[in-house]
């Protein structure tokens, strides 16, 4: 149970990063606060960062990576280009950034729960991802 709860745990981490750094690249060419560009690379680096972890600990376990949900990747790019389209703004941006890291957060927390088995390095690993996507929020809040 616990190497089952363990893989799952960390697959679901895999493709909410890849999720994650899938959005930064939608919307950061479009920033046009040097400010908030920073703050996009730089989660951007961390989140790459945390994958490297992420697959060493999937490589102990023998399980491979995830992709994100291609319906949920579909309507995340939709939303992105129908608000860019209308508004090509750093609030659009920070706007679209907010509602992704939001739905990490829950998605990510509600893994942590239900994979309650999982070992503390991967439950370590989704609580950094966790904080990752709660110190953006609070980085792009001013552009709101």
């Amino acid at each position: 149970m616990v190497e089952q709860d363990t893989i799952r745990l960390l697959r679901e981490c895999d493709a909410g990063i890849k999720m994650g750094v899938d959005s930064i690249n939608d919307v950061r060419e479009y920033a046009k606060s040097a400010e908030l560009k920073d703050a996009l690379t730089e989660c951007k680096s961390k989140h790459e960062r945390l994958k490297d972890e992420l697959q060493q600990a999937l490589d102990r376990f023998g399980g491979g990576g995830k992709n994100p949900n291609p319906v949920a990747k579909s309507m995340s790019s939709i939303k992105t280009n129908f608000k860019l389209g209308i508004d090509m703004s750093d609030a659009t941006i920070a706007d679209l950034i907010t509602d992704g890291c939001n739905m990490g957060i829950k998605s990510l927390s509600k893994y942590l729960n239900e994979y309650k088995a999982a070992d503390e390095k991967a439950k370590d690993l989704t609580k950094k991802l966790i904080s990752q996507e709660q110190l953006l929020v609070e980085r792009v809040r001013p552009y709101l």
